[in-house]
């Protein structure tokens, strides 16, 4: 049965108050309060569409994860059939997104989060990994793909967290994150052939 439209409405204004709240101010201004208050209702209308405060947090972050797989599926590689370029192109998104939005990338990347897999976050987090999985596969066929790309994650992680923090630019006197970036790549596929 579908909800009345009054309940997706204000559902839906609770969920974008918290992207914008989240993209204004970062994961930790993400009480029910707040949000309630932003979307001009009671500070216990949040609970009639979201129980806990996990749910709310999950949808929001949902958002977010169909927002890095939309900047994905435009951006990463549109028209490459090279596997390498379109995981040059995957990555930069990737970075682009977690130094552009902090807040949100904090906030979807929770442990809390994905492990109580409220609104089957989890499934909505894997299929940018299964692309990186499918390109791993193709630049490396003889790897198993999933560690390989598990640990370029990882490290694509790593530099989004250490750059965002200011560490890697002090340590590296970098003045983008283009060189970690390639360093990473080549270290998990192999030298790019020039």
């Amino acid at each position: 049965m579908n909800e009345p439209e009054p309940t997706t409405g204000l559902r839906t204004r609770l969920i974008d108050v918290g992207v914008d709240l989240v993209t204004a101010e970062g994961a930790q201004a993400l009480t029910l309060r707040e949000i309630a208050r932003r979307a001009g209702v009671s500070h216990g209308a949040p609970r009639r569409y979201f129980p806990t405060h996990l749910e709310l947090l999950s949808a929001i972050a949902r958002r977010g994860f169909a927002d890095l797989q939309h900047r994905a599926a435009h951006t990463a590689g549109d028209g490459e059939s090279d596997p390498r370029a379109r995981l040059t192109a995957l990555a930069k998104v990737y970075l682009d997104f977690a130094l552009t939005q902090r807040g949100m990338y904090e906030l979807m990347f929770r442990h809390d989060l994905l492990e109580s897999n409220r609104l089957g976050l989890r499934e909505t987090s894997l299929p940018l990994f299964g692309t990186l999985v499918e390109l791993v596969g193709r630049v490396r066929p003889q790897a198993d793909a999933r560690i390989v790309a598990g640990a370029l994650w990882a490290n694509l992680h790593g530099i989004a967290q250490l750059w965002g923090w200011g560490s890697l630019k002090l340590t590296t006197d970098a003045d983008d994150c283009t060189p970690l970036l390639n360093a990473a790549l080549d270290a998990h596929l192999g030298p790019e052939e020039r």
